[in-house]
């Protein structure tokens, strides 16, 4: 399966990124936990797509809410590429040797779990059918082509009732928002394929 045009250039750009690229917030001097998400796209038609999961319900940080697999650092783990590779085989059962690592970007605060966040770029080379899902972690699995995720009737700017505002996406029945619509947003203005969107489309969400 080939790799859209669009990526290779993506994977050069994402070599020299800067946390301010992707967060406003500053990472405290003496945070206690790191974690690291694994961000894949794939191969699907001539833009490819990205894969998203969503959250189980009754987890305490981030209930119900669309996301890359992903996780706390575990002793297992010999770096934050280690533990987004283990917690994606984990919860949805990603076979490791399927995929190539692109790039880790630079950590990330993530103020309602108050964790650092390392996000992990890779490219599915050997896509698989998703079965093995973890349910006490994920609820669902949704492999979403960038062609949905730029297009502007798809995406919206999420109001919560804390005042929070920020881009989102209306894909395949979910709104995927909040850090992961923010690092979503940022990832397609980088990679040269957003398209111009609305941001005056509100669409109000009831959380804190």
């Amino acid at each position: 399966m080939s790799i859209p045009s669009w990526f290779e250039n993506f994977e050069t750009q994402l070599q020299n990124v800067t946390r301010e690229q992707f967060s406003r917030f500053q990472i405290p001097e003496n945070f206690e936990r790191n974690a690291a998400v694994l961000i894949l796209f794939g191969p699907n038609g001539s833009t490819g797509e990205l894969l998203i999961i969503e959250r189980a319900a009754h987890l305490i940080d981030h209930p119900g809410q669309p996301a890359f697999p992903g996780g706390h650092v575990e002793d297992v783990d010999n770096s934050l590429v280690e533990t987004a590779i283990r917690e994606a085989q984990e919860e949805i059962g990603l076979n490791p040797q399927s995929i190539r690592i692109v790039a880790s970007l630079p950590q990330l605060w993530l103020p309602p779990s108050k964790v650092a966040v390392t996000p992990v770029v890779a490219w599915w080379e050997s896509p698989h059918e998703i079965v093995d899902i973890d349910v006490n972690e994920v609820a669902g699995v949704h492999r979403i082509p960038i062609d949905e995720l730029v297009d502007p009737r798809n995406r919206v700017t999420v109001k919560t009732r804390s005042g929070f505002l920020g881009p989102a996406f209306k894909v395949n029945e979910l709104v995927i928002w909040g850090f992961t619509g923010g690092l979503v947003s940022a990832l397609l203005d980088l990679a040269g394929v957003a398209q111009e969107w609305d941001q005056s489309v509100l669409h109000e969400i009831d959380f804190n």
